[in-house]
């Protein structure tokens, strides 16, 4: 019996040595970044009664650098005062996750952009944005623009860059 407990508790005891090693061994995450380049377009409308509205629209891009999937993000804030105090403030906001750039899992980076407000040059409805997007670890690069059709469906097209 005493030769069983010994077995049994070399096993345990080897098993609590090489735990720690298991569970500290790092995982391989996805890594996610905020696009550097961030844009904020407001407007201000006059309702009936000497109203003032305010509305502002922010977006940015969240990218997992592993799988070169992107999230789009929206943050607006509507304010409505008179000549005296602030009557109403509503804000709302959220991502959209969009497809991969890359086929593949590598090391990515990126940018986007968004097109102006529809008021300036935009015909197509509430614009678009552009993403470019590189493999860190080759000389890969893949511009991406999407804009709104004005039908109701984006449209957005991809193109590998050549370099000569």
């Amino acid at each position: 019996m005493s030769h069983v407990v010994k077995i049994g508790f070399s096993a345990v005891l080897s098993f609590m040595t090489l735990a720690p090693l298991t569970l500290s061994a790092p995982a391989l995450a996805d890594d996610f970044k905020l696009s550097n380049n961030q844009r904020i377009a407001c407007s201000r409308g006059l309702s009936a009664g000497k109203l003032n509205t305010a509305t502002c629209k922010s977006y940015a891009y969240v990218f997992n650098t592993k799988t070169s999937e992107y999230f789009r993000c929206q943050v607006s804030l509507a304010l409505t005062r008179d000549n005296k105090e602030v009557i109403n403030v509503q804000t709302d906001g959220g991502c959209t996750k969009k497809p991969r750039i890359f086929e593949g899992d590598a090391s990515y980076s990126f940018d986007a952009t968004e097109t102006e407000a529809p008021n300036t040059n935009s015909f197509f409805g509430p614009g678009g944005y552009a993403i470019w997007a590189s493999d860190n670890t080759a000389l890969k690069v893949r511009g991406c623009i999407t804009i709104s059709s004005g039908l109701g469906s984006d449209i957005s097209k991809c193109v590998d860059m050549k370099f000569e």
